[in-house]
């Protein structure tokens, strides 16, 4: 492989490119890492260094880094038809296999997809339609959309809004109106000294409370994520999820399922509807819809909202450009077929989630951890000054920064959200690569704890 001038592009990338999330001032004084390649759980970076993705690039390489066949799935279509669009009555195969793919996969009567280029622009797109979807039905004033207080739902002005999180409604007069947030399941935080059923009723509580004080008849939809991710890997009790659904049918509530994160088998199961056991009217898909190769969003619509969008809404005056592209069609099918055909999801349920569960609940008994929990592949450690107390660091996040960089020099790449720990790595992961994750993250912890003073394990 030829080798790579690092300052060289470091250079240029301060100079030239805005990343998302960050203080961009102070990236480009530290220097960005430059990756080079990837295979299975493992990237390289342009400094020679072996890296096991614990997060699967931002929850989404699935099937891990390298397989060949989605680069030939997109040849293939590329050299076929490299693009076609979705306006004047136009479609191609691989899109139309796609959604009738999605209809089989998805569960209950969501039989209906409408594509886009990511999950914010998914939910863009629900917020829009279901809107449309009541006031075509001549209900305008049902148009009040629910989230939660540090929900996270894209970065879109629209997906922003329907998201809770403060950080980005400071930046450009956000939420817009009639966006309502009530607050999430969090157990460590809140939960005190309520079981696990009777806080997963406590925390559902807090949607019909606010379906109440706003009114039933403004209230068009509730959103959500099965599993909070970007805050925390908030993993709400069993129950929560019946109880929210039940509450949306009481009211005639629509209820948003944003499976960004969790689909394509994060949970051990295709959606964490399933894993839940709850029937969205909606779902929003991306990240593992293509293990992360190539972009595509989607949004899936039951019958219902699909036979009224079609025999009363006339035209649909929404879109993009790259909507079905047929190229993002074709590795999303072949992304897909390789999940089915080897039983990745199925794997990932029955023998290597329940292994690495097992390991990160051990690496919940290190003193530095307050809680360790995990949903199939999909989980967090809560870094905490008192094992006992269930209280937070005062200066939230330092710690959290501090463990990420220490497991990053230990080979581990480990996301760090406020003092959490997030885990997510690609779900071909081994039982010995989960052996080797569990070994650098305890290491990692303790040396996090030796430059706190605290105690190791």
């Amino acid at each position: 492989m030829e080798s790579i001038d690092t300052r060289s592009l470091q250079q240029l990338d301060a100079a030239h490119h805005l990343h998302p999330f960050n203080d961009n001032a102070a990236l480009a004084k530290k220097g960005t890492r430059i990756l080079t390649r990837g295979e299975g759980c493992y990237v390289w970076d342009s400094e020679g260094n072996q890296l096991l993705d614990a997060f699967a690039g931002l929850w989404c390489v699935n099937i891990g880094y390298g397989r060949r066949e989605l680069g030939e799935a997109a040849s293939r279509q590329m050299t076929q038809l490299a693009y076609y669009n979705s306006f004047f009555g136009c479609t191609t195969e691989p899109t139309v296999r796609l959604a009738a793919k999605l209809a089989e996969l998805c569960p209950g009567d969501l039989n209906h997809a409408f594509f886009s280029n990511s999950g914010s622009e998914a939910n863009d797109t629900i917020l829009r339609l279901v809107r449309h979807y009541w006031a075509v039905q001549g209900e305008p004033q049902k148009n009040i959309v629910i989230g939660r207080h540090n929900g996270y739902h894209g970065s879109t002005v629209a997906g922003a809004s329907l998201g809770g999180m403060k950080g980005m409604h400071k930046q450009g007069g956000l939420p817009i109106p009639d966006i309502h947030h009530i607050d999430p399941p969090f157990w460590f935080a809140d939960g005190g000294d309520m079981d696990e059923e009777t806080y997963g009723r406590h925390c559902a509580q807090r949607l019909e409370d606010k379906i109440l004080e706003l009114g039933a008849d403004r209230v068009a939809a509730f959103i959500g994520e099965p599993i909070m991710g970007a805050i925390g890997v908030y993993i709400p009790p069993k129950n929560y999820w019946k109880e929210i659904e039940r509450i949306c049918r009481k009211h005639d509530v629509l209820l948003i399922a944003d499976e960004v994160i969790c689909g394509f088998g994060r949970t051990g199961e295709w959606f964490a509807a399933d894993y839940f056991g709850f029937q969205p009217d909606i779902m929003t898909l991306a990240k593992g819809i293509t293990s992360g190769y190539i972009p595509l969003g989607a949004a899936m619509f039951s019958d219902r909202i699909a036979k009224v969008l079609h025999e009363k809404g006339g035209e649909l005056a929404h879109g993009y450009t790259y909507s079905g592209h047929p190229v993002c069609a074709a590795v999303a099918l072949e992304n897909i077929r390789i999940l089915q055909d080897e039983k990745i999801v199925d794997t990932c349920r029955t023998d290597t989630g329940p292994y690495l569960a097992k390991k990160w609940k051990q690496l919940g008994e290190h003193p530095l951890v307050g809680e360790a929990r995990i949903a199939g592949m999909v989980g967090a450690l809560e870094l905490v000054p008192s094992k006992p107390s269930r209280a937070f660091f005062e200066d939230r996040g330092r710690v959290g920064q501090l463990c990420r960089d220490i497991a990053l020099k230990n080979g581990l790449i480990l996301r760090a959200t406020y003092d959490s720990m997030l885990l997510s790595p690609p779900l071909v992961i081994s039982r010995a690569q989960v052996d080797e994750l569990a070994e650098k993250a305890w290491k990692s912890l303790d040396m996090t704890a030796r430059e706190l003073g605290m105690p190791t394990g």
